[in-house]
């Protein structure tokens, strides 16, 4: 708490409501000297970081082994002892993601890999049949090889045998137009992509754009909580600070993993510390599997076996709610890919 002098002028320098006592009752701005030595400067700094690192550990300590109390909490009014919901999911959202983008990753490391054994196998054939030094040759190596290395990731026919069947072929062969415009889009981004370059893509673009799906799900989430609880008892805000601090748990709990694997990655992929990882890999998804029903259960008070069923209805709806979302947002990434 600040030691400064109170000021003599009643009148708050904030929102200019009269002050009685120390706090403006309006704003809740101390009254004192708005001018400030360094010594108060250095100790106002020294007692906010501890009231934030206080608040934060606090409220991530709640978060992971203390289902829904930081939303009961939050909801009875005790706002000052813990991070805002949305402050929080903000927070961790960010750490989570940026970190995901400064770590390479696996999947195109192992593709990039196999991509490299396919393409010389490939241009090893071709030798024996085309003369090496060439510029053309060279040019029909590569040519050739990228066409074989899509040709073998993809088994897509060329647009014009779909043409052709389209035109001649059986009806039950025949693509609907939304089908043809799909098909066509697919040939596009593999002719002119390698899979490690697709996969890169794509990788990059969900990456850059889950934050937006996540809040994009978060709505519907509270949503359906919102259906399956008395309206009389619950509003629809408090739904969604459940929802906040649930999707706020699954992200910290990724984020953990994530940090987790890749320090242990440092040791080796068959090293010692192998074993501890995959033993913390495995409790870290039970737990949040499991985290959801005794979270709903100790924040809508309801029986066990009432937020048992509810918990494992919503599981599923959210589950195939979000399994559709993300199969078309998949395949708008898919033929926005140049």
């Amino acid at each position: 708490m600040s030691h400064s002098p109170i000021r003599k002028d009643k009148t708050c320098l904030n929102c200019r409501h009269v002050v009685e006592q120390k706090f403006c009752p309006n704003c809740g701005q101390e009254n004192t000297d708005s001018r400030k030595t360094f010594h108060h400067l250095f100790i106002h700094f020294f007692e906010d970081l501890t009231h934030y690192e206080n608040a934060f550990w606090k409220t991530i300590k709640n978060l992971l082994f203390k289902p829904s109390t930081l939303t009961k909490e939050y909801l009875s009014g005790k706002r000052l002892s813990y991070l805002a919901p949305v402050r929080l999911y903000i927070f961790i959202s960010f750490i989570t993601f940026l970190l995901i983008a400064m770590f390479p990753n696996k999947v195109t490391e192992n593709l990039t890999k196999s991509e490299k054994e396919i393409t010389s196998n490939l241009v090893k054939q071709d030798k024996d049949e085309k003369v090496k030094n060439s510029n053309d040759d060279k040019n029909y190596f590569e040519s050739k090889t990228m066409k074989q290395v899509n040709k073998n990731y993809f088994h897509l026919k060329t647009m014009k045998e779909i043409d052709y069947i389209q035109k001649y072929g059986k009806e039950s062969e025949k693509l609907s137009d939304f089908q043809y415009w799909v098909y066509e889009k697919a040939v596009h981004v593999t002719e002119h992509n390698t899979k490690k370059q697709i996969i890169e893509k794509f990788i990059e673009s969900f990456i850059h754009n889950i934050p937006k799906i996540l809040f994009i799900i978060m709505p519907f989430f509270a949503f359906f909580l919102w259906i399956f609880h008395s309206k009389k008892k619950w509003y629809y805000f408090d739904h969604g600070i459940f929802t906040l601090h649930y999707f706020s748990f699954l992200l910290l709990i990724f984020l953990l993993l994530f940090i987790t694997t890749r320090v242990i990655g440092l040791f080796g992929e068959n090293g010692p510390l192998t074993f501890v990882g995959n033993i913390i890999n495995f409790v870290g998804i039970v737990w949040m599997s499991y985290y959801f029903y005794p979270a709903h259960h100790r924040f809508y008070g309801e029986s066990r076996i009432v937020s048992f069923v509810k918990s494992f209805i919503l599981f599923f709806i959210n589950f195939f709610f979000i399994l559709f979302l993300l199969t078309f947002y998949v395949l708008y990434i898919f033929i926005n890919l140049h």
